[in-house]
Protein backbone atom coordinates (compact mmCIF):
# COMPACT_ATOMS: atom_id res chain seq x y z
CA UNK A 1 0.00 0.00 0.00
CA UNK A 2 0.93 3.52 -0.44
CA UNK A 3 -0.37 7.13 0.68
CA UNK A 4 -1.10 10.00 -1.80
CA UNK A 5 -0.97 13.16 -0.99
CA UNK A 6 -0.49 16.04 -2.68
CA UNK A 7 -0.36 20.13 -1.60
CA UNK A 8 -3.04 20.92 -4.26
CA UNK A 9 -5.56 18.96 -2.12
CA UNK A 10 -7.25 20.35 1.47
CA UNK A 11 -4.67 18.98 4.02
CA UNK A 12 -6.41 16.07 6.18
CA UNK A 13 -8.18 17.75 9.24
CA UNK A 14 -7.63 14.68 11.33
CA UNK A 15 -5.92 11.15 11.36
CA UNK A 16 -6.46 9.86 7.97
CA UNK A 17 -4.74 10.27 4.10
CA UNK A 18 -5.88 12.31 1.09
CA UNK A 19 -5.94 8.56 -0.49
CA UNK A 20 -4.46 5.10 -0.34
CA UNK A 21 -3.52 2.82 -3.00
CA UNK A 22 -3.80 -0.46 -2.73
CA UNK A 23 -3.33 -2.74 -5.59
CA UNK A 24 -4.52 -1.13 -8.31
CA UNK A 25 -7.21 1.32 -6.94
CA UNK A 26 -6.89 4.23 -5.01
CA UNK A 27 -9.54 5.07 -2.62
CA UNK A 28 -9.45 8.88 -1.78
CA UNK A 29 -11.29 10.22 1.43
CA UNK A 30 -14.15 11.84 1.25
CA UNK A 31 -13.42 16.22 0.34
CA UNK A 32 -15.00 18.83 1.31
CA UNK A 33 -15.22 21.93 -0.56
CA UNK A 34 -11.82 23.62 1.28
CA UNK A 35 -9.31 25.73 -0.96
CA UNK A 36 -6.07 23.84 -0.79
CA UNK A 37 -4.39 27.32 -0.48
CA UNK A 38 -6.10 29.02 2.45
CA UNK A 39 -7.89 25.49 3.83
CA UNK A 40 -11.23 27.30 4.14
CA UNK A 41 -14.15 26.67 3.34
CA UNK A 42 -15.22 28.02 -0.22
CA UNK A 43 -18.86 29.98 0.04
CA UNK A 44 -21.90 28.71 0.52
CA UNK A 45 -23.18 28.16 -2.68
CA UNK A 46 -23.86 24.13 -3.73
CA UNK A 47 -22.91 24.71 -6.74
CA UNK A 48 -19.01 26.53 -6.03
CA UNK A 49 -18.75 23.39 -2.93
CA UNK A 50 -19.10 20.66 -5.54
CA UNK A 51 -16.69 22.10 -7.56
CA UNK A 52 -14.16 22.70 -5.25
CA UNK A 53 -14.68 18.90 -4.36
CA UNK A 54 -14.14 17.49 -7.65
CA UNK A 55 -11.31 19.90 -8.07
CA UNK A 56 -9.61 18.44 -4.61
CA UNK A 57 -10.32 15.05 -6.13
CA UNK A 58 -9.19 15.55 -9.45
CA UNK A 59 -5.61 17.09 -8.26
CA UNK A 60 -5.15 13.89 -5.25
CA UNK A 61 -6.21 11.19 -8.52
CA UNK A 62 -3.51 13.42 -10.84
CA UNK A 63 -0.94 12.91 -8.21
CA UNK A 64 -1.47 9.13 -8.31
CA UNK A 65 -1.07 9.53 -12.20
CA UNK A 66 -4.56 8.93 -13.45
CA UNK A 67 -6.82 10.80 -14.97
CA UNK A 68 -10.78 12.11 -14.04
CA UNK A 69 -12.25 9.00 -16.46
CA UNK A 70 -10.42 7.06 -13.94
CA UNK A 71 -12.65 7.17 -11.63
CA UNK A 72 -14.93 4.08 -11.27
CA UNK A 73 -17.24 5.34 -8.46
CA UNK A 74 -17.88 7.90 -6.17
CA UNK A 75 -19.86 8.93 -3.26
CA UNK A 76 -21.71 12.24 -2.55
CA UNK A 77 -23.12 13.24 0.97
CA UNK A 78 -25.24 16.38 1.03
CA UNK A 79 -26.32 18.19 3.71
CA UNK A 80 -29.99 18.94 2.25
CA UNK A 81 -31.62 16.60 -0.70
CA UNK A 82 -32.89 19.53 -2.06
CA UNK A 83 -29.31 20.58 -3.86
CA UNK A 84 -29.20 17.37 -5.59
CA UNK A 85 -29.94 18.96 -9.17
CA UNK A 86 -27.94 21.91 -8.74
CA UNK A 87 -25.07 19.63 -7.20
CA UNK A 88 -25.66 17.04 -10.05
CA UNK A 89 -25.16 19.55 -12.70
CA UNK A 90 -21.89 20.49 -11.98
CA UNK A 91 -20.73 17.15 -10.79
CA UNK A 92 -22.15 16.48 -14.97
CA UNK A 93 -18.86 18.92 -15.81
CA UNK A 94 -16.52 16.47 -14.49
CA UNK A 95 -17.97 13.10 -15.17
CA UNK A 96 -20.04 14.11 -18.87
CA UNK A 97 -18.51 10.73 -21.06
CA UNK A 98 -17.82 8.81 -18.58
CA UNK A 99 -20.30 8.15 -15.53
CA UNK A 100 -18.91 6.38 -13.07
CA UNK A 101 -20.90 4.62 -10.30
CA UNK A 102 -22.62 6.71 -7.61
CA UNK A 103 -24.40 7.24 -4.41
CA UNK A 104 -25.88 9.93 -3.11
CA UNK A 105 -27.36 10.97 0.16
CA UNK A 106 -28.94 13.01 2.58
CA UNK A 107 -26.84 12.77 6.18
CA UNK A 108 -27.59 15.08 9.24
CA UNK A 109 -24.17 17.06 9.25
CA UNK A 110 -21.06 17.24 7.56
CA UNK A 111 -17.33 18.39 8.70
CA UNK A 112 -17.29 22.05 9.33
CA UNK A 113 -20.67 22.24 8.39
CA UNK A 114 -20.19 21.93 4.43
CA UNK A 115 -22.78 21.50 2.01
CA UNK A 116 -21.46 18.51 0.53
CA UNK A 117 -18.12 16.28 0.64
CA UNK A 118 -17.51 13.54 -2.15
CA UNK A 119 -15.10 10.29 -2.01
CA UNK A 120 -14.17 8.23 -4.73
CA UNK A 121 -12.55 5.17 -5.36
CA UNK A 122 -10.34 5.42 -9.09
CA UNK A 123 -8.62 2.40 -10.86
CA UNK A 124 -4.96 2.70 -12.00
CA UNK A 125 -4.90 0.04 -13.80
CA UNK A 126 -3.88 0.76 -17.38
Amino acid sequence: MRIVNTEKAPKALGPYSQGVIANDLLFISGQIPFDPITMQKVNENIKDQTRQCLENIKAIVENAGATIKDVIRCGVFLKNMDDFASMNEVYAEYFSDWKPARSAVEVARLPKDVLVEIDAIVNLKK
